[in-house]
């Protein structure tokens, strides 16, 4: 067998030892599910910004406010965020002026608070797998790198048995372990760059949710007058 082979990512993996194997396991799976989250997210977002421009267009395009509500409330499955945030305010403010309860101002408050939570909601789904996203990005160089000291250990105390130590001696030991922290690398990078990305992105639908927010509450209170 040529060095090569004995030095081909393979061989290097096969040959770890059960510790430093267990660590790439261990990041490869970690690996995996931030691809699986990175490409989910990626598409929810997509959708979300796609839906969050309709209904702006249409709601600004001076379309009837309860045909809007009749839509949202008949379609809430296929609806988006800020669809279900209007129709959540809309509703509250619709059922409290229909009983007569309160003043204007406590209508208004009714339906500010009632699209509050729904948009609190809407976060929590936008950002979900986002902590795992940074965890896997902070965390992996490290796990990485346990492996990376525990077979360059185990290469060094097997030294302890050679009379006269060469390179040749430690160098496939010493590459296999820093195979863990090359893996480490390949499963943090891309989920920092996706979290950093998906952060970003969920912020300014955070911020167009909110303003619709105020608008709207101005305009209930205009109606309210």
């Amino acid at each position: 067998m040529t060095i090569t082979q004995d030095l081909s990512i393979l061989s290097l993996v096969t040959n770890a030892s059960v510790l430093v194997q267990a660590v790439m396991t261990l990041l490869l799976v970690v690996s995996l599910m931030s691809w699986t989250y990175i490409f989910r997210k990626w598409f929810a977002l997509r959708a979300a910004r796609a839906q969050t421009e309709k209904f702006e267009r249409d709601f600004w395009s001076g379309a009837d406010l309860n045909a809007l509500y009749q839509s949202a409330a008949n379609d809430r499955h296929g609806s988006g965020s800020l669809e279900r945030i209007f129709e959540a305010g809309m509703r509250e403010y619709t059922k409290l002026k229909a009983a007569a309860r309160g003043d204007a101002t406590m209508q208004l408050e009714g339906a500010r608070r009632a699209m509050r939570a729904t948009y609190q909601r809407e976060m929590d789904d936008l950002e979900s797998h986002l902590a795992f996203l940074a965890s896997a990005g902070s965390v992996s160089p490290y796990v990485g790198l346990f492996g990376t000291v525990w077979g360059i250990m185990n290469s060094f105390r097997s030294l302890a048995n050679v009379q006269q130590a060469t390179l040749a001696n430690v160098a496939p030991g010493i590459a296999e372990a820093l195979v863990a922290t090359a893996i480490g690398l390949f499963a943090a990078i891309p989920a920092v760059v996706a979290y950093n990305r998906f952060a970003h992105d969920i912020d300014r639908l955070s911020i167009r949710f909110e303003s619709f927010i105020e608008e709207f509450s101005n305009i209930l209170q205009r109606q309210a007058r």
